[in-house]
């Protein structure tokens, strides 16, 4: 949208309602500035509607600067991060190495009929591809959906595991919000995220519409700066915190989600909004 304004091809000074989703992912992803400039380019009585599933600082000056004064906020639950309560969390320290056997022997457990879908996140292109790879070749029939997917491939994927013909997924993080898919039993994260914002969004993939669900996580060393707030999470869902994840300290480190949004634009991610749409 931004490169179809500065060509001179799109004009949005007649533009009086605008919707903002997911507002902190935007942010998150790096996209602030191109969020700017669309904005500053609609209609100055425009009504606007943003909506975010966690309100950071970051948010709350977007909302003061380019909303009316006074909005009208809705919140349901709290504001605070804080997972579904109907999922059950399961944190597994472990060896980055292990991290193959390990999912083997999980989906043993957990997908042994191969019929309930089991959905797998890792955190990069090449990572979804490797995983779906070494499954296949284990005997395990499975579907990814990642950037380096045409658009084409990445919807017959996600269709094929909502129909439930290909019950197992694998998915980097273009997958963990805005997708509505039913009856995730399972939640895998093989790769933690690179916040915990994401990791509460990830596992929000199951336990939907009242049902109960289930997500495993694997914590490695190279994560332990998210240890503190990974607790925080687990403890205020009333889950059990591993001896092993409070050996990493339970501090909690501030965090710019610029750093963020750099690191997923060298990812490729920029085809969020299509995958999306299409799903």
């Amino acid at each position: 949208m931004k490169d179809l304004i500065e060509m001179g091809v799109c004009c949005l000074n007649e533009v009086s309602f605008v919707v903002l989703d997911e507002a902190d992912r935007m942010l998150d992803l790096g996209f602030e500035p191109e969020v700017r400039a669309i904005l500053s380019q609609t209609s100055s009585v425009r009504q606007m509607v943003m909506f975010s599933a966690t309100w950071p600082l970051a948010v709350h000056k977007l909302a003061q600067e380019f909303m009316d004064p006074n909005p009208i906020k809705v919140v349901i639950g709290s504001e605070d991060l804080a997972a579904n309560h109907d999922v059950m969390q399961i944190v597994e320290v472990l060896d980055d190495r292990t991290r193959d056997s390990r999912l083997l022997a999980l989906l043993d457990k957990y997908h042994q009929a191969q019929s309930n879908r089991v959905l797998v996140f890792v955190l990069y292109k090449k990572e979804a591809a490797r995983v779906e790879t070494m499954l296949q070749r284990r005997g395990w029939k499975a579907v990814s959906v990642h950037g380096d997917k045409a658009q084409h491939d990445r919807t017959k994927a996600l269709s094929l595991f909502k129909e439930g013909k290909c019950p197992l997924m694998i998915a980097t993080d273009v997958a963990s919000r805005g997708l509505d898919i039913p009856d995730v039993e399972v939640v895998i994260n093989y790769s933690y995220p690179l916040t915990t914002e994401d990791y509460v969004h990830r596992i929000g993939r199951t336990g939907r519409a009242g049902k109960k669900g289930v997500a495993h996580t694997f914590f490695t060393q190279a994560n332990k700066a998210l240890a503190g707030e990974l607790v925080n999470v687990l403890r205020e869902a009333d889950q059990v915190v591993p001896p092993a994840l409070m050996k990493f300290g339970t501090h909690v480190k501030k965090k710019e989600s610029k750093i963020y949004g750099s690191h997923f634009k060298e990812q490729g991610l920029t085809d969020f909004s299509s995958l999306l749409t299409e799903a």
